[in-house]
């Protein structure tokens, strides 16, 4: 670019512009932190007397070339007087400003500019800092804290290296100091990851997606798991710094606008719960000058106190307590009763919880208490429907477990399971059993009672039990509650995992606490509540009644075919009601994919020559006219359905179709593993209506690209098939699928 403006403007000058123009390198390109597929922001700068024409003369003369030669350029041509007045109106272009230097032309305008902006950075400080916090918010609100959010992105997420540049600009207002040299050697960890994804992935993104990780890592020479736990430590440490930085300016701009620090020292509240040992000053929980750090239950009651309040705990308190903590050899002798209280009064905080734990665990004051925490900080989650990673799902899910303290007997024991319950995650295993032993003894070292320790291990073992059951099987079908009953076997511990369930799903993503899940989450503890209290039947037909119960008034429509759609769970429940026939259900089941409809269940009952089928969905906007045009286009044999959905699943090399073994089945229960396809469930359907048997109930469960779905397979008579029918059953939906 130099060489472009030299050959524009020779060395001598150009009379017609004279020594007033400069080309400028702002933001990354100002820092020197261009990267293969960056953009290079640069600004052609002038003195306000330099004629317009000559300008857009050397604008062109630069521009084109650059652009000829495949460079991205982010550009703009100001005058000085422009220049200054939109670095007032906007502070991103001031704060790319203050990386300004000069690539080619009048250093002398560049410097003189510089200092002038930045001058206006400083005088409008106490306005800029409230719009950079706002979008702080934004940015957090959208893209999460890089140290905890499943994808995060190096840039935009909190942590990221956007805080990074605010904080030095924050620093040059002179409202605020800063560590600087902390915050710049953390930038330069990501900058290099930074560098690397652009070049694996040939292409400017700043997410770390899970797909290029791999290959990020390998370029690193560390492990994919090793780079997500260095990644994210930069970002929780930057944070950490932004956080404490924030909180200092604001603790500044409000004592310069209302009162003195004596007046902020003279009225500080003793904060309740930690007694006369902790003080709320100027926003913080800070201990008084007699407390004693050394004091165990002092720390957990502060922490406590300042969660309750949605108050941050002040690093300095944080890092005395922590400094005083007793040593990991100590830490064996079980905790005592005003211990183990204040860690549940912690717990069950709410979402204050979220950012004093943050600032323990930044301490260390966490490995004190729970050094198991070590193995799932700032791991990703292997499920692709997690938001966060495990420890921060850990603490949401505690405070989404406040919502259901109330509908259990031991609302401790219900806190301390939800933060324990992803605790084997960071071994060798499944997560449910490695996390059982480890639970049990944390709760022992807490202080809890052999008994209850086996409760909370028990939670941790079993917490997936009924989303699982209740998502992949037939919670109609009576020997599904019984099984459950069977492991739960109490009332109390029913409620409790329960709510366990609904904590994790809901500190999962939307998906996981959807209206449907948490439906059929309560469905199936009612059915287990029934078994175990004996009050009343669990029955395996939800229309008993028939014909007299079906949600609609008449049993047929045109050509003796009924549909109706109601709001259901969220999404949307359809009921077809059409004359009974050999493969009507996979007719059915094609007619819907070929609307569009997106399943989460289906369930047949027949009667006296006609079938209600019930098929649930997670679209809340179908058109019943449409669904039941095309559902009768197809039982009349208007449509090719093979022609239509047979279609191999691209990339599905290996789907995978087995028999579940279950006691008491009322059914052969049948599990398909595989790509999400069209038609997937007319396939299947098609297949077992071939091989002679007949599906009573689907249950349809996506994780990602990946359905896992459970179909409940009868005979003629609506019993279970013998072994040599459910193998061949098994065999001709494989083949289907293959």
């Amino acid at each position: 670019m130099r060489s472009a403006y030299s050959a524009l403007v020779p060395s001598g000058g150009d009379a017609r512009i004279g020594s007033g123009v400069a080309v400028v390198a702002v933001g990354g390109y100002g820092r020197g932190e261009l990267t293969p597929y960056g953009d290079v922001d640069v600004v052609l700068v002038h003195d306000d007397a330099v004629p317009t024409a000559e300008v857009d003369r050397l604008a062109e003369g630069l521009w084109y070339p650059l652009w000829d030669q495949g460079l991205k350029l982010d550009h703009a041509v100001r005058s000085a007087s422009g220049m200054r007045e939109a670095a007032r109106s906007d502070f991103k272009v001031a704060m790319g400003w203050l990386d300004a230097r000069t690539v080619a032309g009048d250093t002398g305008l560049v410097l003189r500019l510089r200092s002038e902006v930045l001058a206006d950075w400083r005088a409008g400080a106490r306005t800029t800092v409230e719009e950079l916090r706002l979008d702080r918010s934004r940015r957090e609100q959208r893209a999460g804290w890089l140290a905890y959010v499943a994808v995060p992105d190096l840039k935009e997420s909190a942590g990221g290296l956007r805080d990074a540049v605010v904080l030095r600009g924050l620093v040059a207002t002179w409202l605020v100091d800063a560590p600087l040299g902390e915050v710049e050697s953390l930038r330069s960890e990501l900058l290099d990851v930074r560098d690397v994804l652009h070049a694996v992935s040939a292409r400017a993104t700043d997410r770390l997606d899970p797909q290029l990780a791999e290959d990020v890592a390998a370029e690193l020479g560390v492990t994919r798991a090793e780079l997500q736990v260095r990644v994210r430590d930069a970002g929780r440490r930057l944070d950490h710094v932004g956080r404490l930085t924030w909180r200092r300016l604001q603790q500044t701009l409000s004592l310069s606008a209302s009162r003195s620090p004596r007046d902020v020292a003279r009225t500080a509240q003793v904060a309740p719960g930690v007694g006369r040992d902790g003080d709320e000053v100027a926003g913080e929980i800070v201990l008084t000058a007699g407390a004693d750090p050394a004091d165990s239950v002092l720390a957990l009651r502060a922490a406590a106190t300042a969660a309750q309040a949605g108050l941050p705990l002040s690093p300095t308190t944080a890092a005395a307590l922590a400094a005083a903590a007793p040593t990991a050899s100590a830490t064996d002798t079980p905790w005592d009763a005003r211990a183990r209280r204040a860690l549940v009064d912690l717990l069950t905080a709410g979402p204050g919880l979220v950012d004093v734990w943050h600032e323990l665990d930044v301490v260390g004051l966490v490995d004190h208490w729970l050094p198991e925490w070590a193995d799932i900080r700032l791991r990703g989650s292997s499920s692709p429907v997690h938001r966060y990673t495990i420890d921060r799902h850990s603490i949401e899910t505690c405070v989404q477990a406040g919502a259901h303290l109330r509908t259990v007997d031991r609302p401790d024991l219900l806190t301390v399971a939800a933060l324990l319950h992803d605790i084997g995650k960071g071994r060798e295993g499944d997560h449910s059993e490695v996390g059982e032993p480890m639970a049990r003894d944390v709760a022992l070292r807490w202080g809890f009672t052999e008994g209850d320790a086996e409760v909370v291990a028990a939670l941790v073992r079993w917490h997936l039990l009924l989303p699982t059951v209740a998502t992949r099987r037939d919670i109609e079908d009576p020997s599904t509650a019984m099984n459950v009953a069977e492991i739960v076997r109490t009332e109390s511990f029913l409620d409790l995992l329960a709510a366990l369930s609904h904590a994790d799903g809901a500190a999962t993503s939307s998906e996981a606490r959807s209206r449907w899940r948490r439906g059929l989450i309560d469905g199936l503890v009612e059915k287990v509540r029934v078994v175990l209290t004996g009050e009343g039947d669990v029955k395996v037909d939800a229309y008993e009644g028939w014909p007299d119960q079906l949600p609609f008034p008449s049993l047929t429509g045109v050509d003796g075919v009924r549909v109706e759609v109601v709001e259901h769970q969220g999404g949307s429940l359809l009921t077809i009601v059409a004359p009974d026939a050999p493969g009507l259900l996979a007719r059915l089941a094609g007619a819907l994919a070929l609307a569009g409809i997106d399943l989460h269940s289906l369930r047949t009952v027949t009667r006296d020559g006609f079938a209600v089928s019930m098929w649930e969905t997670p679209r809340s906007d179908v058109d019943r006219q449409i669904v039941a045009d095309r559902v009768r286009l197809v039982l009349a044999g208007d449509v090719d359905l093979d022609l239509r959905l047979d279609r191999p699943a691209k990339g599905d090399d290996d789907p995978r179709v087995r028999l579940v073994a279950r006691a008491n089945l009322t059914a052969t229960m049948l599990e398909v593993r595989a790509l999400d396809r069209r038609g997937l469930i007319y396939l299947v359907a098609r297949a077992v209506h071939a091989s002679g048997a007949s599906i009573r109930s689907a249950h349809v469960s996506t994780f990602g690209a990946e359905v896992r779905d459970v179909f409940y397979v009868v005979d003629d008579a609506g019993d279970p098939l013998d072994p040599a029918a459910s193998e061949q059953v098994r065999g001709a939906v494989a083949d289907a699928l293959a």
